[in-house]
């Protein structure tokens, strides 16, 4: 008898609340009619001291991928990944010497997914800064996930971009994690017309949206009042909008960002891409705090993301909510069966 095949989902920093948002979640997920099984990856012995510590059912440890559907009723499934942590996991007290673990788990999950065994990866949340030490070479999650899967044939634009979505919201962010005066510089015609092709064809193909639309967030405010407050808009995005809509894609010229994202103006799109990480973060985590997701566009796998950190101030509370849990993986369920 074949069995569903799971959603699967690192641990992220064992000093952080992953562990506990990932178990409070599977207490919600297993009682949805239908749900696919949810399966965790990283230490067992983790999750079991979490598990006592919020007065939950025994994580189950699985042999396979595959026995995360009958275990899902009785406990946390949980695939072990690696020989465990090198360091004990005290709440709040992040150790580089586990980031190995850390990275295990979350190239274990690439490979489920790339293998057919897992129909999406949802990640908790990691400390760049902990995994720097530790000699991590990439700015985050979404770059080491891209260097995972960059042998892997796409038939669509490559990416990868992050999509945040929350409170009925989509934004694309054209730069991430860079400080403002950096972003700024990188924020060329080249590097927009990718970010706006890819999400085009990420709306069709994860979303089921045939015909996107776009907004173009200007960069400067009031977008630049053609020129009076700065050229970019003028000069370089209104002319990218222009020539892409003469390719087909439905995208605006350069609109002010301070008008673009009450509710009137997102019922006239899709999703707005966005130039800088605050400029897309800020109205996001406003409109729906607890429960944004971060997805990653452009990979041949199906990755989402709760959208806050580790929160390592109240891990070993019992505090942390899983509500963006929960909709990343109500997310990353929507966008495979889309692919499918």
């Amino acid at each position: 008898m074949s069995h569903p095949s799971p959603v699967v989902m690192s641990m992220g920093d064992p000093a952080g609340i992953g562990p506990e948002i990932i178990l409070k979640a599977w207490n919600t997920w297993r009682d949805r009619a239908g749900a696919p099984p949810v399966l965790a990856l990283g230490d067992t012995a983790l999750f079991e001291a979490t598990a006592r510590a919020l007065d939950m059912p025994e994580p189950i440890k699985v042999a396979a991928p595959a026995d995360a559907a009958h275990a899902q009723s009785s406990g946390l499934p949980v695939f072990d990944v690696g020989p465990g942590l090198d360091a004990p996991a005290i709440p709040g007290q992040p150790d580089p010497a586990n980031a190995a673990s850390i990275k295990a788990a979350i190239e274990a999950g690439v490979g489920l997914c790339l293998d057919g065994q897992a129909r999406a990866l949802v990640t908790a949340p990691i400390a760049k800064s902990v995994m720097y030490d530790a000699g991590f070479s990439f700015p985050g999650h979404t770059e080491f996930l891209a260097e995972l899967c960059a042998e892997q044939p796409m038939d669509l634009p490559r990416g990868p971009a992050m999509m945040l979505a929350g409170g009925g919201l989509r934004v694309v962010l054209v730069t991430i994690h860079e400080p403002l005066a950096r972003a700024i510089s990188l924020i060329t015609p080249d590097r927009v017309e990718a970010i706006a092709r890819l999400t085009h064809s990420a709306l069709q193909r994860d979303f089921g949206i045939a015909r996107p639309r776009l907004a173009l967030a200007g960069l400067n405010p009031h977008a630049g009042e053609d020129g009076a407050l700065g050229n970019e808009e003028r000069d370089m995005l209104n002319p990218l909008a222009e020539r892409l809509r003469g390719d087909g894609l439905a995208i605006t010229d350069a609109l002010p960002p301070d008008t673009l994202f009450h509710a009137e103006a997102r019922a006239g799109y899709d999703a707005a891409i966005c130039l800088y990480h605050d400029q897309g973060l800020i109205p996001v985590k406003t409109l729906d705090f607890h429960g944004g997701v971060n997805i990653t566009l452009g990979l041949p796998i199906v990755r989402t993301s709760p959208d806050h950190g580790t929160a390592f101030n109240i891990a070993g509370r019992g505090e942390a909510r899983p509500d963006s849990l929960l909709a990343a993986l109500e997310q990353a369920c929507a966008i495979a069966e889309c692919r499918q």
